[in-house]
């Protein structure tokens, strides 16, 4: 088995792949890709049992073959090369490998290719195809809302939901939720609903280009992503997701539209006098006017700032997590928002201000308040 291929595209395919590859990994087969040659092409394959990431590069090869390859000593060698052709080539033995370039010969050993873990067969599948800027911005706007806590398993990762002409994605950890929703040229057969894991979801983020599209099909056990001449394999947090529509208020009379930049950098400011604890800020709502305050009674510490706004409905004090509002109005990408609220005691409505219900994109932003203390 031999080929010849350019070191920087060759690098740049292992990065990708290098995704999937645990630093600690339960076997050793797994801090290996997996390379498959056939017809000048190379499949590179790389797992950690739970995201398995496969992508193709075209090389010229003199024969078809299969080798187990150590990851990092490969990747730190082509990191240390400039860009220029290289010969990958394996002995007849199938395990000794020699990698040629203008400098000299790297010789390092390689490992059984049968040892190296199946991928998850595509069988009984649903699908549907979106653009792939569709997927990055609802990984983007719901990843940071997912919960950490592993009691709550259904919660680590974003429950994607497939419904004949729309997909909706949706995060929470009890504390704040993100509903993103998408409809313009979604097609599907099904309605379905399924929970990606975060890990995975920052994988794809990270590789996935805003040119192509994405193919997602799905079963009961395994998402299968494919975009260019990359898949990844991904398999589904199995648990049951709470009913998210239950917590979202639908009665919220009283609207706050605000500046986006000058809520957050206000509330940065407050939220430095706040309680290191709770991170709690105080808004006092009334009309055409919005307080936000802090106190950390231990230390002595409190803040104060007033700016203007829009506001109709009665006046309103509510207590939140300034922690979770600055991350949310980070998210949010409008000149303006809307906070719509009920009562003290009830989660606030976030929104970008020009958003119609007749957008192709819906963006829900919902946080609870921290009850206020006498």
């Amino acid at each position: 088995m031999r080929f010849s291929v350019s070191s920087s595209d060759f690098l740049k395919k292992l990065q990708v792949a290098s995704g999937a590859i645990n630093p600690n990994p339960v076997l050793p087969i797994l801090e290996d890709f997996l390379f498959d040659i056939e017809n000048n092409v190379l499949t590179i394959s790389s797992t950690n049992l739970e995201t398995t990431i496969i992508t193709k590069l075209d090389v010229v090869a003199d024969e078809g073959g299969k080798i187990a390859v150590p990851a990092k000593i490969l990747l730190d060698t082509l990191k240390a090369l400039p860009d220029q052709p290289i010969t990958f080539a394996v002995d007849e033995n199938g395990s000794g490998i020699e990698l040629t370039s203008d400098y000299g010969k790297y010789k390092l050993a390689g490992d059984n290719p049968e040892d190296f873990p199946e991928t998850p067969a595509e069988e009984n599948v649903d699908h549907i195809t979106l653009d792939a800027w569709v997927l990055a911005n609802a990984i983007n706007k719901t990843l940071f809302a997912t919960s950490s806590d592993e009691l709550r398993l259904a919660m680590t990762g974003v429950y994607v939901q497939v419904d004949f002409n729309k997909i909706v994605f949706v995060a929470t950890d009890a504390h704040k939720l993100v509903k993103y929703q998408y409809t313009e040229g979604i097609d599907s057969e099904v309605t379905n609903s399924f929970i990606m894991p975060k890990k995975a979801l920052t994988l794809i983020k990270n590789v996935v280009t805003n040119e192509s599209t994405v193919k997602l099909s799905y079963n009961s056990t395994n998402v299968f992503v494919d975009f260019g001449d990359t898949r990844m394999v991904c398999r589904l947090v199995d648990a049951k997701y709470p009913d998210y529509n239950a917590v979202i208020p639908v009665e919220n009379p009283n609207l706050l539209t605000i500046s986006r930049k000058d809520f957050q950098s206000s509330l940065k400011r407050i939220a430095i006098y706040a309680n290191k604890t709770t991170n709690q800020v105080i808004l006092n709502i009334n009309d055409g006017s919005l307080t936000i305050s802090a106190q950390d009674l231990d230390f002595s510490n409190e803040a104060t700032e007033q700016l203007s706004c829009t506001y109709s409905g009665e006046p309103m004090t509510i207590g939140f997590n300034a922690k979770f509002l600055i991350e949310m109005l980070g998210i949010l990408e409008s000149d303006d928002v809307v906070f719509e609220l009920s009562t003290p005691n009830r989660a606030g409505i976030l929104m970008p201000s020009e958003q119609t219900d007749t957008d192709s994109e819906h963006l829900l932003m919902l946080v609870m308040p921290v009850m206020m203390s006498n």
